[in-house]
């Protein structure tokens, strides 16, 4: 197993899904109690932090797709959100492409001192073809995005820590920039975390080289710990050993009973927009089937994984809070530093689990640091 010595390790960390962008996280006519709005949101970021989470993940969306008619704009909500929080980090997902990296880099030096120290981001290479071409910019094959996406975590890291930043390379350039106030600077933290996400091969060999966190969509045990080892084997090779962190998606249906969290798995396919999600799969999976090993985010993905967009039905946080936290447990032990959740009825779920999941998860990580007796 790729896990460090669970006697050594931190606690597994917790974020959820800011749901910023209208449907909720599944494409489905289910009820979902859970709102895009500010209002919402500001509840649920307070909510979150007085209930284990450690981050929000804000999403990004340029335009109506495949259920989600609404959105609003992750950086703008992120620092929102961030002012109506007191420690809980929020990261915002960006395009690169769509954001020029010395304009990014200086609003969230911005947002980070406004926040203390607490913005975050998700760099995304982009799946969704219509946003770049709609608002007139190329659209890059697969390969060709994830390029752009490295180079632009090596200028953003550079203008966050250099007095001299310099960068050259084939889509961005950067000379003798003093980027002034930059982002504060902690230990452990000398810049606003980068995190990054995609299942392909180039997606790995990006994080194992420059990211600070690698987000994984939803997989089992068994297929997270070999996206987890083959991160890990790029980092090696580039000196990065340990400096990678891992975080898995997983969509959490947690109930008083197992029978109550399955069945209501079951409805929320069977009531799926059928019409939505297939278009949604036909986008992702052209995305995916165009790496040139065929190994992309979404290639393998069926129906019932794409009702929930990141596969989130895959990692298994369906079941009786025992069961829930016993497989965040197992996760940890295959790699995972920290759990990203979507939920059916936010603001129900989240309290649900801080007050049922994540007591048993403490106490289990506990019991495995105690040693041998």
């Amino acid at each position: 197993m790729p896990d460090l010595d669970p006697t050594r390790r931190e606690p597994v960390k917790f974020a959820y899904w800011v749901p910023n962008v209208s449907g909720g996280l599944v494409v489905s006519t289910i009820e979902q109690r859970t709102d895009w709005g500010y209002e919402y949101n500001k509840t649920l970021a307070q909510l979150a932090e007085q209930n284990g989470f450690d981050y929000a993940l804000t999403q990004v969306r340029y335009m109506a797709s495949y259920g989600a008619a609404y959105q609003h704009e992750s950086t703008s909500f992120s620092l929102a959100l961030l002012l109506a929080t007191e420690r809980l980090k929020v990261i915002s997902a960006i395009h690169p492409g769509l954001w020029q990296p010395g304009v990014l880099a200086k609003w969230i030096a911005t947002a980070d001192h406004l926040s203390g120290g607490r913005a975050a981001i998700n760099v995304v290479s982009g799946w969704f073809k219509d946003e770049f071409t709609k608002l007139g910019e190329p659209w890059l094959e697969h390969g060709e995005r994830y390029r752009r996406a490295e180079e632009f975590i090596r200028y953003v890291r550079e203008i966050w820590t250099s007095e001299h930043a310099e960068f050259n390379g084939d889509f961005y350039r950067l000379h003798d920039f003093d980027l002034k106030p930059k982002p504060l600077a902690s230990e452990g933290r000398p810049h606003p975390e980068i995190f990054q996400g995609g299942n392909s091969t180039d997606a790995k060999g990006m994080a194992g080289r420059v990211s600070d966190w690698y987000f994984a969509n939803g997989n089992t045990p068994d297929g997270f710990e070999e996206q987890v080892r083959d991160v890990r084997d790029v980092a090696q090779v580039h000196g990065r050993e340990g400096d990678v962190r891992f975080a898995l998606n997983g969509f959490m249906i947690a109930r008083d009973t197992e029978a109550e969290a399955k069945d209501v798995l079951r409805e929320i396919v069977a009531k799926a927009d059928r019409e939505a999600v297939e278009g949604f799969g036909a986008a992702v999976k052209q995305a995916g089937s165009s790496t040139g090993d065929g190994k992309g985010m979404w290639a393998d993905s069926n129906f019932e994984d794409l009702v929930q967009y990141n596969d989130g039905f895959r990692t298994g946080l369906i079941g009786t809070p025992e069961q829930v936290a016993e497989r965040i447990v197992e996760l940890k032990r295959r790699g995972a530093d920290l759990i990203l959740c979507g939920f059916l009825h936010f603001h129900d779920d989240v309290r649900y689990f801080g007050e049922n999941v994540l007591p048993l998860v403490r106490e289990m990580e506990a019991a495995e640091r105690e040693p041998a007796r």
